[in-house]
């Protein structure tokens, strides 16, 4: 472990050193890459304060700019393709990014690991319905729908459509696309059995569901019997929450069900799909069609009407490609729509090893998913090679949270993991310095959520005194006299996962504790998870962002929060301390935004730590992003998924090169 932990940081030293050395030049370079953007191009001073005012006036129609792409298009003129009110884009706070006017075209190429999935042009996408810039949770403004209000009770919300706003394929968005959304798939019992508890009375299993009434042909409302403040916030951020809860293409969706379907055509098209032409026959049609964000790579997202800044046209077996929205909302200062990017190609890597090789080389214009910290180092030294500038941004997790589930169908492990002494001589037995140091290269501090102390001696004692006696096998007994062990389960979702669970595995170990660990495919863990079957698991959460809403309770407690998501009529009833714990949770929602993270967040930090539902050894963790240096538009601080969030904003100072 010496030699390791001499060679780590050595390393570190090496990476401070190429840090320091990137630093110094990092202003030469800007100034460079700002000069290859022509001067007309250039926004003023005022302009760029004008970016992000909330009351900045819309450009006048007649001077709204296209991509010479789509001008070769056979569309209506730009005018007529966007709302008579377009969002003038503020996806990053004007602290964070010196906004400049782009120039259109050029191929964005990201790598993905995954089949049908590209984390990082799923956020670029990703469209709520509100927004808060720079994902901070700091304020609220619009998005795809135009503004909101909120009456003083905190109940009742109005929102209002952007007049004009339409579909990838042209159709008009309108109120009819808010009340199919609404009526016919979330409150249609064959779609949605169970209603969603975050639309309840204050985002409460126990609350009324919400109420929805059409003001007119651009503003509805929707109304809770109970104080909702936080609902706003849900519909920005929480979850890459989507539009499509509250808006779908019903033009698109109305043939697949079965209110508005030809009998005839839908048990055609059932067949055709390959379901079998029962009852459930039109639910699984209806949801194969029915394209939410998370399934926007799917080879069935082709031709599916969306309001991304990009759209799926292709996807085959190594290749996603996306090309631009025509018909998307959002506009410059200038008036030029955007994105700037006509397209992304997104190809499909199984091998981590060789996505490193392919983002070295240079081929990858944007990588933040697929980075790793243990890297860094390398990334540094193959910038020139690579014609990519790598930088260190905030992590918006906690990634290597580890968790003990509480509700696992064994007596005996239920009877040591819900001991509290259990589960703080475990947390005692955490060197955390040692963690950050081998795997974090000091680049993150230990967590505030639990206690930072180290004291194996104080752990054994926590251990005698639940009469945890060693046996002859030299581990641990449980204290009934029968065999324990902790056997981690764990998926190779992210670099650090594996190698941080295996120090894990032998800081418990040396408390004389039986503790192991198997790695399986993703798919198998997140199905064994679903039904209750792991015991022992590492993998992150957004447990810093509490507007997130992450806590964990899917990995800690799975049977208790499906008794508290359905109230009561699933899962295990959870005990009192729990219960308290999760209104404490609920207590986030029905508080306004800025005393819910203040206040309430405080309160949770607090029963975190004093009762340890699980562990969160570190924060704050930083992550590399690497970009080509002929990107533009990208902030210089804040979380690095938020860059992802104003992916319509970046583009290339020379598209031909790209």
């Amino acid at each position: 472990m010496k030699s390791t932990l001499f060679f780590v940081r050595v390393q570190c030293v090496l990476l401070v050193v190429l840090l320091a050395l990137s630093a110094c030049s990092k202003a030469e370079e800007t100034n460079s890459n700002r000069s290859e953007v022509n001067n007309e191009q250039e926004i003023s001073e005022k302009s760029v304060e004008e970016v992000f005012a909330k009351d900045f006036p819309t450009p006048e129609r007649s001077n709204y700019l296209q991509s010479p792409t789509v001008e070769k298009m056979d569309l209506p003129p730009v005018q007529q393709r966007l709302p008579d009110n377009p969002k003038i884009t503020n996806e990053m706070t004007e602290t964070m990014l010196d906004y400049q006017i782009g120039n259109y075209g050029g191929t964005l190429n990201t790598v993905t690991g995954s089949v049908n999935w590209d984390a990082d042009v799923f956020v670029m996408n990703v469209e709520p319905l509100l927004n808060t810039p720079g994902i901070l949770g700091e304020e609220i403004t619009g998005n795809v729908l135009e503004g909101y209000e909120v009456t003083p009770d905190q109940k009742t919300f109005t929102f209002h459509l952007r007049k004009g706003l339409k579909w990838s394929d042209g159709e008009p968005v309108t109120m009819e696309d808010v009340r199919f959304a609404v009526e016919d798939v979330l409150f249609n019992e064959e779609l949605m059995p169970t209603f969603p508890s975050w639309l309840r009375a204050s985002g409460k299993a126990s609350g009324e569901p919400m109420s929805f009434n059409v003001i007119d042909e651009e503003s509805f409302t929707i109304s809770f019997t109970e104080p909702y403040g936080g609902f706003p916030m849900r519909l920005a951020i929480e979850g890459w929450r989507n539009y499509h809860d509250f808006i779908k293409p019903a033009h698109y969706l109305k043939p697949f069900h079965k209110t508005y379907a030809d009998p005839e055509a839908l048990t055609a098209a059932i067949e055709e799909a390959d379901f079998e032409t029962d009852e459930n026959g039109w639910i699984n049609l209806f949801n194969k069609k029915d394209v939410i964000s998370n399934e926007m790579a799917h080879p069935e997202a082709v031709g599916f009407p969306v309001l991304y800044p990009w759209t799926l046209v292709e996807n085959n077996k190594t290749t996603m490609l996306f090309q631009r929205n025509p018909y998307y909302f959002k506009v410059d200062v200038a008036g030029k729509q955007l994105p700037y990017i006509d397209e992304i190609r997104s190809e499909y890597v199984q091998d981590m090893e060789i996505i490193n090789l392919k983002v070295l080389s240079g081929e990858v214009d944007f990588a933040r998913e697929a980075t790793a910290l243990n890297k860094m180092a390398l990334y540094k030294k193959g910038e020139e090679n690579g014609g990519y500038q790598a930088g260190l941004y905030d992590m918006h997790i906690t990634p290597t949270d580890f968790f003990l589930n509480m509700t696992y169908e064994d007596p005996t492990w239920r009877e040591v993991v819900r001991d509290e002494r259990f589960r703080e001589a475990l947390n005692l037995a955490l060197n955390k310095e040692e963690i950050i140091d081998t795997m974090y290269y000091g680049l993150t501090e230990t967590s505030d959520f639990i206690s930072d102390e180290f004291n194996v001696q104080k752990a054994n004692q926590l251990l005698d005194d639940m009469g945890m006696k060693m046996g002859t096998d030299g581990y641990r007994k449980a204290p009934n006299g029968e065999d324990f062990s902790i056997p981690f389960v764990v998926q190779d979702a992210a670099p650090d996962i594996v190698p941080l669970t295996q120090i894990i595995v032998q800081q418990w170990e040396a408390l004389g504790l039986n503790v192991s660990m198997r790695t399986i495919d993703g798919a198998l863990w997140g199905t064994r998870n679903a039904a209750n079957e792991l015991q022992a698991t590492m993998i992150w959460t957004h447990t810093p962002l509490w507007y997130m809403a992450d806590w964990g309770v899917e990995f800690w407690g799975p049977l208790w929060e499906s008794w508290w998501l359905t109230n009561g009529a699933e899962g295990e009833e959870p005990p009192d301390d729990v219960k308290e714990f999760y209104q404490l949770l609920d207590k986030l929602y029905t508080t306004p935004t800025e005393q819910a993270g203040t206040e309430v967040f405080a309160q949770i930090r607090e029963e975190m730590g004093d009762h340890l539902w699980y562990f969160t050894p570190i924060q704050n963790v930083k992550q590399p992003l690497i970009f080509s240096k002929n990107l533009r538009n990208l902030a210089e601080e804040g979380y690095a998924i938020g860059l992802n969030f104003s992916g319509e904003q970046f583009f290339f100072a020379d598209p031909s090169k790209e």
